[in-house]
């Protein structure tokens, strides 16, 4: 088997790829044949020496992946042969809040999934919709357990409420998506026009250009009619014009510059919250059983993520390159074979 391994700081460039023999999976482990991974800001952040929590010399990389369990060890019952699975970011995240215990991540603290064959323990592994292709579930892990927490982790969003999301990355698209199968009206902010018509392709009812009108927040409230929004989606990190998009008592969900691109916003002063009445809660993936509930909510529903462009196994940095010049609408996937 091969698998990819990285460097803390180097980059791209620090990537290698190393040959070895497939491992046996030890007492409440599983091994997954590794059948698709994909990409996101996250990765980049990982390789290059930006990321927030700890990273480890010569892990595998890559958080969210997709596969077949084809061996389990010793005291195993959740999951057998054949299984299609998914890995969760944070295997030891089961439920309940985010704590300093479940820090322990794939791909940067502990091996993840840039590999043919993971093994993982079985609190780890959730089942796939039906309906996916590896490819298309290997787009959940991250970004759309991501966008499901911001949706349903405070105050879950109801039919008739309005959500904005901003830009085209993976966890606005499924914000988008999850949103409007929820019943509840999108707004959504892009910077161009052809990405534009994307989002109204997903469902977006109403597209914000920030190049053209750099004060989207306002331009937001004024299309609610100076009501603002019931939630706020906010990967940017610009929480004041979050704010000023914001309804009084609504809520922004602070996905932040961690996953986002750091809008650099000006600080705010605690009287701007106040005054706003918007409930601020920042958030990290999500639990194990986020996840789970995620994949209960997209096989009813059906839905299907938006994959722009797959890469092979052995295309991983050119992959990530095309990754670092974004432009694009929808998840970058990396096929394992």
């Amino acid at each position: 088997m091969k698998s990819y391994h990285l460097r803390p700081g180097a980059g791209i460039d620090g990537l290698t790829v190393r040959e070895h023999d497939v491992p046996e999976p030890a007492p409440g482990q599983v091994l997954v044949r590794v059948r698709a991974t994909s990409l996101s800001l996250r990765e980049l952040l990982v390789l290059d020496g930006d990321y927030p929590l700890p990273v480890l010399p010569d892990t595998i990389p890559g958080c969210a992946g997709a596969g077949e369990v084809v061996a389990i060890g010793a005291g195993v019952t959740r999951f057998g042969p054949g299984d299609r699975v998914a890995a969760t970011v944070f295997p030891d995240w089961i439920d309940g809040p985010f704590a300093p215990a479940y820090a322990a991540q794939l791909g940067s603290s502990r091996d993840g999934m840039l590999t043919e064959y993971a093994l993982v323990d079985e609190r780890g592994l959730v089942r796939l919709p039906a309906h996916l292709s590896y490819e298309e579930a290997a787009t959940l892990p991250l970004t759309a357990v991501t966008a499901w927490h911001a949706l349903t982790g405070g105050r879950p969003v109801v039919a008739g409420e309005t959500v904005l999301t901003l830009g085209t990355g993976g966890v606005s698209l499924f914000a988008l998506q999850l949103a409007k199968v929820a019943g509840a009206r999108v707004i959504a902010t892009t910077s161009s026009p052809d990405k534009a018509e994307r989002l109204r392709a997903l469902g977006a009812d109403e597209v914000v250009d920030y190049r053209v009108t750099p004060a989207w927040g306002e331009e937001v409230r004024r299309i609610t009619g100076g009501r603002g929004v019931d939630r706020v989606v906010d990967i940017a990190g610009d929480l004041a014009q979050s704010l000023a998009a914001t309804a009084l008592g609504g809520e922004i969900a602070f996905v932040g510059h961690w996953l986002g691109t750091d809008a650099g916003s000006p600080s705010l002063s605690a009287s701007a919250f106040f005054t706003a009445g918007a409930v601020l809660r920042p958030l990290a993936v999500g639990s194990r059983a986020r996840f789970e509930a995620l994949n209960r909510a997209v096989g009813t529903w059906g839905l299907r993520p938006s994959i722009h462009r797959e890469f092979g196994f052995d295309e991983v940095p050119d992959a990530l390159r095309y990754y670092r010049k974004g432009g694009f609408v929808g998840n970058v996937v990396i096929g394992h074979g």
